[in-house]
């Protein structure tokens, strides 16, 4: 394990295609974070990054450990498992894109390793770090029902996965931090229109509190929106992740009065969700903390996810047989 200097935690990223070069931008402006290199088969993608943020350029991730202590990891989703793995097993606290794994099974080795090396395993659910997201949470207590709207229009960007695995795993997960992870039943319709993939998909899921979630994530619309509404007793609360923007509504009931509505917009900072969640991931490496999103909540987004699209495939089957 390399031991941090005054220069702050030494950190590469691997992938600097569309999204991992955003969090290379970021990770070079953090005064606490020694960007060291950036790794990606493209030579020249990754000389071209390197050069912009002051780092080295490398196209072999063998070239890591013995340099830095932490990488993020932003490649095809194909390929988490063969890159992530290692670095753990070699004590390296990793930071990797969702959906965290192809499968459950290299999840749990993924966790399993962390675990044994004592590295720190985190998951990019990069909304769960939207300032409007985390100003709601703290607020849903008991949810009877939970509606989510994640529609965006079409780009030529993680087409190897269903929607569900591109953009519905986000919700998936927030869903699951406030419900749990007992399912009683899914029910999924998904539509491939513009890619062999789904691309368009609907589910509601019963949970074993008795909470009904109705989602809907599409890739392929004019509009862009994500939204998510809670509804629990006597309260209302909303969230627009795109807006940064959430509002919480409540009935305050006494015996000597009608019920009165109370509530109104949430105090949520403007912020790029990305760089709160870099600076989470950071400060659990320098720290030795929990990050918001670590490997078992990963793999349990994942696990949710892989249902709902076993369910889709079954269901489609039910319709074309029936």
């Amino acid at each position: 394990m390399i031991v941090t200097e005054s220069n702050g935690v030494k950190v590469a990223v691997v992938g600097v295609g569309h999204f991992g070069r955003n969090h290379a931008r970021i990770l070079s402006t953090f005064p606490n974070v020694q960007l060291e290199a950036v790794v990606d088969i493209n030579r020249g993608r990754a000389v071209e990054v390197a050069n912009q943020v002051g780092a080295q350029a490398e196209t072999d991730v063998t070239a890591l450990p013995g340099r830095v202590e932490a990488v993020i990891v932003a490649v095809p989703t194909e390929f988490h498992y063969p890159v992530v793995l290692p670095l753990l097993e070699r004590g390296l606290s990793v930071l990797v894109e969702k959906p965290m794994a192809l499968t459950v099974a290299e999840a749990d080795e993924m966790v399993e390793a962390a675990s044994a090396a004592g590295a720190i395993l985190a998951v990019g659910h990069t909304e769960r770090h939207n300032p409007a997201v985390a100003a709601a949470l703290p607020l849903v207590k008991a949810p009877r029902f939970i509606e989510v709207h994640r529609i965006g229009a079409f780009t030529a960007r993680s087409l190897d996965v269903d929607v569900v695995f591109d953009l519905m795993i986000h919700d998936l997960d927030i869903v699951q931090s406030v419900v749990g992870n007992e399912v009683e039943s899914i029910e999924a319709v998904g539509v491939p229109v513009l890619t062999d993939h789904v691309d368009i998909a609907n589910v509601r899921i019963r949970f074993g509190s008795g909470c009904l979630v109705n989602l809907t994530a599409s890739r392929i619309s004019r509009d862009r929106v994500r939204k998510l509404r809670f509804f629990q007793r006597d309260a209302y609360i909303s969230v627009d992740c795109a807006e940064q923007q959430a509002e919480s509504w409540h009935v305050d009931r006494t015996t000597e009065s009608i019920p009165i509505i109370n509530g109104g917009k949430l105090e949520a900072p403007m912020g790029e969700p990305l760089e709160y969640e870099l600076a989470d991931f950071i400060d659990a490496v320098s720290t030795g903390g929990q990050p918001r999103v670590d490997g078992k909540g990963g793999r349990s987004a994942l696990a949710l996810a892989q249902r709902v699209a076993v369910e889709m495939k079954e269901g489609e089957g039910r319709f074309i047989g029936g």
